[in-house]
Parts: structure tokens; C-alpha cells; sequence
């Protein structure tokens, strides 16, 4: 019998169920010369510090860094030890003839079935199942089509190369720093980079002096006109004085005829970027709707980085939209032509495809699906028309007047053929848009202008002084960060950059909501800002850790390893000079530390490790660094004296924004990413 091996249990039914295997056994099913087990995502992990023995355990001091294993291992995680056990056995049965890998085929996905199978010491053939749908035509065409497990050792290599370089910098990163200043301190190779940026951008507009300036507007009679910048007013004043009741005389009209291409397909990164601006949700919340859609072969695999299909997929393409106007009566009707062509690029595509909605969705009762589901649904099928549709032409025209020598322009434009852009119109009516936070520059002027002609003159005209004001940056939507991390380490993007970019598509959620997780930054409705705790880690490390260039540079040599053009070998040779250079530098203690208490008393013990809680400038910490939260709920931060009464016992509650909160002296257990904290349990009145 052949044993396939999944990511997670809802896969490991899907391809049961395609594949016709209806026995259900223990942790697996069985059926037609297959036995299907799964994973539960990760089931082992790196060896943390302590787990390497006496020399990495205990107090942490400078003596212990650098810390650089010399063989990697691997343990069990927590409550993995059953179906782990049961993946060895099935193994290493003589039943089974031959394994295929069905994880998710990307560099995670990879890292997930080997580091189970090399722990094993299975010597068995092994194959590789790589589909980018869960639809039961998929599995069987990649089971007819699978390949040598060997043809994917580049992708591992990147994946475990990216994981151990992950562990050299932020475990020897967190300890150095954390001893250093003598308090916990959470870095990462791609986290604090990205915090970096936050904190940058939020005192960007912090310090940003908003300069006004002005410009004078003259009415044309049908139309309007203005003048340069001015930036002196009584330079402005001047200026209408001499043109206030005189004559203007057309002095040139242009009119250019542009395109506006249809969007492209979405990835990852695109989609969240999106759903944050419809619909607020984060980059973590979209992940989750997307792996649920893929599980229900709903949607094609979802992280991945391309937004284009190949060649061989026009067919496929061509019937998925006609199954999102069978299940999407509010997009219309079915045009007679669209083009499926322009999404195609084959070289845009190395592991998988853009993410399209399957033709499972027009058998599929769409309203039954929960809501954030639905949206995030609607939203790709809307994507994959708006892709497939006419370009859109307009007509852009300006116009420029003379007035005493003056110049003063008009622009407007006018749409010839609106295209895909009626698709837009239509998406955002029915999503009920409210995103106003576009990336883009200020779009030209949308009104129409009259046809006039060079010379024609108008008579006492009008004016007046119009006052303005520079605009700050904004602060960092999810939206804007995702983009931000994206472009992180080119310095000219565009559509041709390969891209560099702080993590992947796959786990730039997981690094945004680690600093959440942290208390490094914090959600203000759709703004993300730097907390004090935040701020003050940025100000005391080194611009080789904060960097995100060099973090940017990393993951493109990763990209090379992924692509056998790179040594993993030469890339981890190259961290580890990093973290030992670092640790010479910078293993001595601090008597200027940002991060000194502000009370040496006690507020209390830690309820989780027992070890005193003391105040400072960003709140209650543990001196055990066990983790615990102890100084915010929900982001708002607790008074030593609120956390002090919690520690002995005491219900507390204050109100913010009228809302009154009541926190309880006792804690809730979150489980995220394979890691265990607790929280305060708090409710709203």
C-alpha cells in the first residue's frame, strides 16, 4: 500500500475522499491501496536552548553566547506524541511500499513532512503529491503526475536554512539584549526590522511640520483653473490682485487618450492588503478564511507569491469564471468576450499559481459559509473578472490658461470605455467599501471638462486665494505594512523587481501579529502604531539587528537556495559570523538602560512562575522572563497600582472611551503559533 501523508487532518479527508479511501482507522483511513495520515501542521521543532543540556539552561548571562548548535535536533511538540507515533509506525510498516509527501507544497509544508520523516530513520521510497487545489480532478491529476521527493530538496533546504537562521538570530539576539539591559527583550530577524519600520514611519508623522501654502483659483465660467504653488501669501494676494476682473485667454488644450489596465490576479500578500481595506480585516484573520476556503477546495492554494497562471491553466481559468457569474448573480451578467490571456505569464510563476475561486463554488451554497469567509470569497471572484475584463480608456485632458502673463491649469478627464472599472464600481457597491486608504498618489481630477479652443477668451473672471496644507505621512495601515515589508530592500520597485521583502507571504501575518503578541506595537482601528515598549527596543539596538535591508538581502539569498543557485551552507556560514560578531559587540551590560524600572519594589509574585513583578517604563514585567503578560489588557496599559491588586487577588475595572472594563485575578491560556501564553480574563460592560 502506498502511505499519504497530509498537513493536517481536513486535507488528509480531502484526499481520502478523492481518492476513494473510507475506512477509518486510528489516525488514519484507509481504502483502495492507500492509507492517508496527516500531520497536525508542525509536530516537531527545533530544540529550544535549554533542551541542549547545562551549558544553555538556567539564568541567562553572557557566558552562554553565542549559542550555535552543532547538530540540530528536533523534539515533539505538546500533544503531537500519539499521531507522531502513529506516523512512525505506519513508516516503518512492512504493509506500506512507498510514501508520498501531500504537505502544503511550499517551504513550510516541506520542512513539516521531512523533519518527521529524517526523525523516523525511514529508509522507504518517498514522493511528492504537489497540487495547488484540494478538488478531487487536482489530487488525481497530481497523483498520476507525482515526482521523486529529491526534485524538492532546494525548497527544504530554504525552509530549514531559513528556520535555523531564524533560531541563531533571535535566540542569541533576545538573550544578548535581554541581559544587556536586564529585562526581557523579544528580537527577531524579521520581527524587529519590521518594528523598525513602524516606529520610523509613526515618528515620521510624529514630528512632521505641516507648512501651508497656496495656490489662486480662477472660474473659467464651466470650469475652473489654478495657479502653481504659491508658497508666500502675500506673493498669493498679489497674484489675484492682478488677475481679478481682467481677461483669460486659452493658451493650450491637450487631450491624451490612456489605458487603464485591469488588476492583476491576487497573491497572499495582494489579497490581505485588500481584505484589510474593505473589510479591517488583519493579515492573520485573512489567512485563516483563505485556509478554510482551500480546504473546502473553494479557492486554489493561498500562500503563494505569484499573480499569474501559466499557459495550461486557460481552460481552467476561463470555466472559473464562469462559475463565479453562475454563483455571483450581484456581478451581472456574463460578458461575451473576456480574456483569460493577459493573466497568463509563465515566468511570473515558480511554485504556484495566482489564487483563483474553483468551480467547486457554483455547486456551493455560498450563504451557508460564515461571514468572513463569504467576503473574502466574493472578493477573489471579483478580482478574477475585474482581471479578465476590458482595459478601461479615458480621455485625459488639460487645459492651461493665460491670465496677465499668469498660468493657470485645469485637468479633468473623461471615460471612453469604463471596462473592468464597472466591475470595480459594482464590487465596491456590493462589499460596501469604506477603504480611503489608498497607497496611491492623488488620482487626477475626475471631472469633465468643455471643449474649448486655443485663443478662446473669457471675460472678468473671478478668483480668489485658496489656502492648503502639506500632508504628514500616514500611519501604517496593515495594508500599507504588508506593502511596506514587501518592497522592504528594493530600492526601485516596480512590476519587474524580483522581490526581496521582510518574510513571505506565508509569514508576514504570523511576524505582525508576534509583535502584537509581544506588546511591541498596537491596533488603533485600522492604524498600527509602536507602543513605548516598542519604541524604546528600537532606540536601544543596533542598526544591524533593525535593519531591514540586510533582513531584506537574507530572504533573497533564501529565494536563490530555494532555487539551487545558493548554498544553504554559505548562508548559514555568513549568520553565524553575524551572531558571533554581534555577541563580541555588544555582551557587556548597560547602566543607561531605557528600560530601568520605575519602582525596585515588588508589585506582587507571577502568577505563572512565581518570581516578583516589578514596574517600568512600559508597564509590569516578570523578572522570571517567563513570558506571563502582565502590565496590558487588550492594549490598554494597567497602573502598578491596578496590577499590584490583581497579583493579590482583587477584581479591578476603569473605563475607557465610556466603556467600562472588569479584569479578574485570574488568567486565560492562548495557544498561537505553537507557543502557550496567558493573559488577564476581561470583560466589557
Amino acid at each position: 500500500m502506498k502511505l499519504i501523508i497530509a498537513e493536517k487532518p481536513s486535507v488528509g479527508k480531502a484526499i481520502a475522499s478523492a481518492i476513494g479511501a473510507t475506512q477509518n482507522g486510528s489516525g488514519c483511513i484507509k481504502g483502495n491501496g492507500y492509507i492517508v495520515s496527516w500531520c497536525f501542521g508542525h509536530l516537531m521543532q527545533l530544540f529550544m536552548p535549554d533542551d541542549y543540556g547545562e551549558q544553555w539552561s538556567g539564568d541567562w548571562n553572557f557566558s552562554q553566547l553565542p549559542m550555535i548548535p552543532e547538530k540540530w535536533r528536533f523534539k515533539i511538540l505538546k500533544g503531537c506524541g500519539d499521531q507522531y507515533k502513529i506516523l512512525k509506525n505506519l513508516m516503518s510498516s512492512s504493509e506500506v511500499s512507498e510514501i508520498i509527501c501531500a504537505t502544503d507544497a511550499d517551504r513550510e509544508g516541506e520542512c513539516i513532512f521531512r523533519y518527521v520523516f529524517y526523525s523516523t530513520g525511514s529508509k522507504k521510497s518517498v514522493k511528492r503529491l504537489w497540487v495547488s487545489s484540494l478538488e478531487e480532478k487536482s489530487i488525481k491529476d497530481g497523483l498520476a503526475n507525482i515526482t521523486d521527493l529529491s526534485h524538492y530538496n532546494s525548497l527544504f533546504n530554504a525552509g530549514f536554512s531559513r528556520a535555523k537562521a531564524d533560531w541563531l538570530i533571535g535566540m542569541n539576539g533576545t538573550r544578548l539584549f535581554s541581559v544587556r539591559y536586564g529585562t526581557k527583550l523579544t528580537l527577531g530577524r524579521v520581527q524587529t526590522p519590521t518594528l523598525a519600520m513602524i516606529v520610523k514611519r509613526y515618528f515620521d508623522v510624529k514630528n512632521f511640520v505641516k507648512a501651508k501654502y497656496f495656490t489662486v483659483d480662477i472660474d473659467c465660467g464651466a470650469f475652473k483653473a489654478k495657479s502653481d504653488r504659491l508658497d508666500d501669501e502675500d506673493m498669493a494676494q498679489q497674484r489675484l490682485t492682478l488677475v481679478y476682473g481682467k481677461n483669460a485667454t486659452v493658451k493650450s488644450m491637450d487631450r491624451e487618450e490612456k489605458k487603464a489596465n485591469p488588476p492583476k490576479l491576487f497573491d497572499l500578500t495582494t489579497l490581505q492588503r485588500e481584505a484589510n481595506r474593505y473589510f479591517g480585516y488583519t493579515a492573520a484573520q485573512t489567512s485563516e478564511y483563505m485556509q478554510k476556503l482551500y480546504e473546502a477546495a473553494l479557492v486554489t492554494y493561498p500562500r503563494t507569491d505569484s499573480q499569474y497562471i501559466t499557459d495550461d491553466m486557460e481552460n481552467t481559468a476561463i470555466n472559473c469564471v464562469h462559475a463565479v457569474y453562475k454563483t455571483f448573480s450581484c456581478f451581472g451578467s456574463e460578458p461575451e468576450t473576456f480574456s483569460v490571456k493577459r493573466c497568463i505569464n509563465n515566468k511570473k510563476v515558480e511554485g504556484h499559481h495566482a489564487i483563483l475561486p474553483t468551480v467547486k463554488i457554483a455547486e456551493t451554497d455560498i450563504d451557508t459559509l460564515p461571514f468572513g469567509q463569504q467576503n473574502i470569497l466574493r472578493l477573489i471572484s471579483a478580482r478574477l473578472i475585474m482581471a479578465v475584463g476590458e482595459v478601461s480608456v479615458y480621455e485625459a485632458v488639460k487645459i492651461v490658461v493665460d491670465c496677465e502673463n499668469n498660468d493657470f491649469t485645469a485637468t479633468g478627464k473623461k471615460v471612453i470605455t469604463a471596462g473592468w472599472k464597472d466591475t470595480e464600481t459594482a464590487v465596491n457597491a456590493i462589499l460596501r467599501t469604506s477603504k480611503t486608504d489608498k497607497d496611491d498618489e492623488e488620482a487626477e481630477n475626475d471631472s469633465i471638462l468643455p471643449d474649448v479652443v486655443i485663443g478662446q477668451t473669457f471675460s472678468s473672471i473671478s478668483a480668489e486665494v485658496s489656502e492648503h496644507w502639506t500632508a504628514p505621512p500616514k500611519l501604517y495601515t496593515e495594508s500599507a505594512l504588508l506593502s511596506a515589508m514587501e518592497r522592504a530592500g528594493n530600492e526601485e520597485y516596480d512590476d519587474e523587481t524580483e522581490k526581496k521583502g521582510l518574510g513571505t507571504p506565508a509569514t508576514r501575518a504570523a511576524i505582525i501579529e508576534g509583535l502584537v503578541k509581544n506588546q511591541y506595537i498596537e491596533r488603533k482601528g485600522k492604524k498600527i502604531i509602536p507602543t513605548d515598549k516598542g519604541i524604546e527596543l528600537i532606540n536601544v539596538v543596533p542598526e544591524e539587528i533593525k535593519s531591514p535591508k540586510l533582513t531584506a538581502d537574507w530572504e533573497m539569498q533564501l529565494q536563490q537556495i530555494e532555487k539551487g543557485r545558493y548554498s544553504a551552507d554559505s548562508f548559514l556560514h555568513g549568520i553565524k559570523a553575524y551572531v558571533a560578531d554581534l555577541c563580541d559587540k555588544y555582551a557587556v551590560r548597560s547602566e543607561n538602560s531605557a528600560f530601568t524600572a520605575v519602582s525596585t519594589s515588588s508589585l506582587g509574585n507571577c502568577p505563572k512562575c512565581g518570581k516578583d513583578v516589578k514596574y517600568g517604563k512600559s508597564g509590569a514585567y516578570c523578572t522570571g522572563r517567563c513570558g506571563m503578560v502582565i502590565g496590558y489588557v487588550y492594549g490598554h496599559k494597567l497602573t502598578e497600582k491596578q496590577v499590584s491588586a490583581l497579583l493579590s487577588g482583587q477584581l479591578i475595572s476603569y473605563t475607557v472611551k465610556g466603556a467600562k472594563t472588569i479584569v479578574q485575578p485570574s488568567f486565560r491560556q492562548n495557544d498561537y503559533n505553537g507557543k502557550t501564553t496567558y493573559q488577564w480574563v476581561a470583560g466589557y460592560k
